[in-house]
């Protein structure tokens, strides 16, 4: 039964895993706007928006939560730049468009980003 597995395996360990989505939500938060798969759109969501939220407040303990999943830069800009633009916000920070299949293998792919 597949009673409360709700997260999507990607093919990888779980230290791959986790290490994978983290570097797409740094991009993510770095570029404000990638295009990728949905599925690896619809995963990563939660992650940024916790992450997003988590700055709002900003603590010393909020930062080294947040570096020990992703570097510097990012978290950086987080702190600096997107925050303060969303401090009034209560969450919902992202959007996934839907742009259609990739040719070479259909996969449905998705523009991630920032809401304005």
């Amino acid at each position: 039964m597949k009673h409360l597995k709700k997260n999507r395996k990607f093919g990888r360990t779980a230290d791959y895993r986790k290490s994978f989505l983290w570097n797409l939500g740094s991009s993510l938060i770095l570029k404000e706007r990638i295009k990728t798969t949905e599925a690896r759109a619809k995963e990563i969501r939660p992650l940024v928006e916790r992450a997003l939220t988590a700055a709002k407040k900003d603590t010393l303990s909020n930062r080294r939560n947040l570096l020990k999943k992703m570097g510097a830069r990012p978290v950086g800009k987080l702190f600096k730049d997107l925050a303060p633009r969303f401090k009034e916000r209560n969450g919902g920070y992202l959007r996934i468009i839907k742009i259609g299949a990739r040719k070479n293998d259909a996969a449905k792919t998705v523009f991630i980003e920032f809401v304005k």
